[in-house]
């Protein structure tokens, strides 16, 4: 999802409070093993439509198989812009993966969220995502009208609601579908679906606002059953979540066969390849085709500046990147495909290369806002245009939604329960190409000091609690463990790090646990107290400066004094903690403790008193999250020292908060 941006202002406020002076930029945005012992199934070729006229382009899909294609979709679905509504048939082809034989199947329901204050999204959520607040007037919702096997029998008796995260009975954003007949291991079945969809205003990531449209989990999505292995399952079954507040996505691969009717004068981005786009009478049919690809998007507006420039590098065979531009950023599209080829290149180089032919960029009208910054396999949304001079938040936001086509899209991790695994790495992967191609630091530091509640990160998404939580947790943390890391181990082995999880587990759904593996491989070491203390576990690093005591040794003209520091550790571990030493004379002493045991005492003989210490001086560590215990004053009382830093802390805390939420 899109970043939350904030521009982090430094004052000589936090200059006094010790903090690292610098701009910096607050972000976070809107599996085990294999499966490649299943045998992928033939994708069945993709409908097109015979040419009616005015047929715009024509591509063909790829015949290389990448993926375990679980689920074949065919959908033509119309577009009433005027009432906000979405009709639908779908024919869906689902193979069993697994080996027990199953007798229902599960399908996510996704706009039902956005159908009363009562849904589970709504009630979490309070009605606001990303600082945008669902219109009185904006609720939407699904209805599957009808539901069939290939033999002709109607299925709608046997559809049932179900919540098994919160049991709360008005949420219908999953379904249960009773099966006529048992589907065993290796077998497919295939369904005819009728639907409906009330678009709602938006203000989370779908909806329309006036002629816009973002159709993001607007089709019937049937779950995720995994087979014994898969994600560190002991026994195959259906992962089954709502929709909420915090949560996003997880899907299985496939084939996906779309056809879009829409007014004439509307243009339809979709995900994939667009074959045709042809004319009849007041409608316009876009025909959109996409393999290996966990989800379809589209957006549609008369409106709608397009720009198309084509792509290629050593790890790029050659894509085409299409803008869909607001007309307020009809002049800033060199900006948006400068951001895009840095992404599609260095993401590439680092992480595999890009294998589909297309990337599509969406960028909203400013009303539209709530779509923007999200991320769809081959479709990325920028932020809603609000100005024809944008800062750096326009590149950060592409960068970030295409990173997330290779955590998310390709390495396929279940960001129900598993977040961090496509929030982390892709900010973390941000931030690196931010700072090499626009020369943008984050100021880690502030980041961190801004995590006063840390978390597990293998927490299932909602149980953060507020918005806020979750994003700190899974977009801040989740970096920052990973920056963490690559301070103990350098930038290189980091490097040889990411890219061995990214290619092991391209088109496969990893865990954390899966990421632990790599690690410990590539270092050859164990991490195993790390990842308890930060990544199971809700700590951080916390060092403190606890006492200084001053006892002169010496007279005469050459005295000396014995200076005694006592330090602590209060958090998780950290290997080598430096450590500096000011005396009165201006003299100073740089010293690295190791780490081992939960304190350590400097004696320090010198001809001059001790004038202060502190742990961390340059804030080094970046997942310590409480500096306000580094610093302390030999003549200084501790408690006076932490009423005067809470004082200013409070006062920062105040600033920042103003500008980061």
């Amino acid at each position: 999802m899109a970043p939350v941006r904030a521009k982090i202002i430094i004052s000589s406020i936090i200059a006094l409070c010790l903090l690292l002076a610098g701009t910096g930029w607050l972000i976070f945005r809107d599996t085990p093993e294999s499966q490649a012992s299943y045998a992928p199934n033939q994708a069945k070729p993709p409908k097109v439509t015979t040419p009616i006229v005015q047929q715009e382009t024509v591509q063909q899909p790829t015949a290389e198989i990448l993926s375990h294609r679980v689920v074949d979709y065919h959908i033509d679905t119309t577009l009433d812009p005027d009432n906000r509504v979405i009709k639908g048939t779908q024919t869906m082809t689902w193979t069993h993966p697994g080996k027990k034989t199953v007798n229902e199947l599960y399908f996510h329901l996704y706009p039902n969220a956005f159908s009363s204050m009562d849904s589970t999204f709504m009630k979490e959520s309070g009605g606001k995502l990303r600082n945008d607040t669902m219109p009185s007037d904006g609720f939407g919702s699904m209805t599957i009208t009808e539901m069939k096997t290939s033999e002709g029998l109607s299925l709608m008796h046997r559809i049932q609601y179900v919540q098994p995260d919160d049991g709360n009975v008005k949420d219908k954003t999953l379904a249960k579908v009773r099966l006529p007949k048992p589907v065993k291991g290796g077998e497919s079945i295939t369904l005819t679906i009728e639907f409906e969809v009330k678009l709602p205003k938006i203000f989370a990531r779908m909806g329309t606002a006036d002629d816009f449209v973002m159709a993001g989990q607007w089709f019937p999505k049937i779950s995720v059953y995994e087979p014994a292995g898969v994600r560190g399952r002991k026994t195959e079954g259906w992962n089954l979540h709502q929709y909420h507040g915090n949560s996003e996505f997880y899907a299985d691969f496939g084939t996906y066969s779309v056809r879009i009717h829409v007014p004439s004068n509307y243009i339809v981005a979709g995900t994939g390849i667009m074959q045709s786009a042809q004319v009849r009478n007041k409608e316009k049919i876009y025909q959109f085709y996409a393999d290996d690809v966990h989800d379809f998007a589209w957006s549609a507006s008369p409106h709608f500046i397009v720009a198309e420039e084509p792509f290629a590098s050593d790890e790029v065979p050659g894509v085409r990147i299409k803008l869909y531009l607001d007309p307020a950023h009809k002049d800033l599209k060199e900006r948006y495909f400068f951001a895009a080829k840095a992404a599609l290149k260095y993401f590439s180089k680092w992480y595999g290369s890009y294998p589909y032919s297309t990337l599509s960029i969406v960028v909203p009208p400013e009303s539209g806002n709530g779509a923007g910054g999200m991320e769809y396999p081959t479709l990325v949304t920028a932020f809603g245009a609000k100005d024809d001079s944008p800062g750096y938040d326009l590149e950060r936001t592409v960068i970030h939604e295409i990173g997330h086509q290779y955590f998310y899209g390709m390495v396929a991790s279940n960001e129900f329960e598993e977040a961090w695994l496509d929030e982390g790495f892709t900010s973390y992967a941000e931030d690196k190409l931010m700072e090499q191609e626009y020369g943008v630091i984050p100021n880690l530091p502030v980041q961190a000091s801004l995590i006063s509640s840390p978390m597990s990160l293998t927490q299932e998404a909602w149980k953060y609690g507020t918005q806020d939580q979750y994003a700190l947790n899974v977009y801040y943390r989740g970096k920052l463990l990973l920056k963490g890391m690559e301070q103990q181990v350098g930038s290189p082995t980091m490097s040889k790090i990411m890219s061995t999880y990214a290619k092991k587990y391209r088109f496969k759904h990893p865990t954390t646990a899966d990421f632990q593996k790599v690690v410990e491989q590539v270092t050859h070491k164990s991490w195993q107290t790390f990842f308890d203390q930060y990544v199971y576990g809700s700590q951080m690093a916390d060092f403190s400066v606890d006492s200084i005591s001053v006892h002169k040794k010496g007279g005469g003209e050459a005295p000396v004094y014995e200076s005694t520091v006592k330090i602590s550790k209060k958090g998780g571990d950290f290997p080598e903690v430096p450590v500096l030493f000011t005396f009165t004379d201006g003299h100073t002493l740089n010293k690295v403790w190791n780490g081992t045991g939960d304190s350590a005492e400097f004696k320090l003989d010198y001809s001059a008193p001790l004038a202060w210490a502190m742990v961390d001086p340059n804030y080094s560590i970046v997942i310590e999250n409480k500096h306000i215990n580094n610093y302390l004053k030999a003549d200084m009382d501790k408690k006076v020292l932490i009423r005067w830093n809470l004082s200013i802390t409070k006062l920062i805390e105040t600033l920042l908060g103003s500008l980061s939420w």
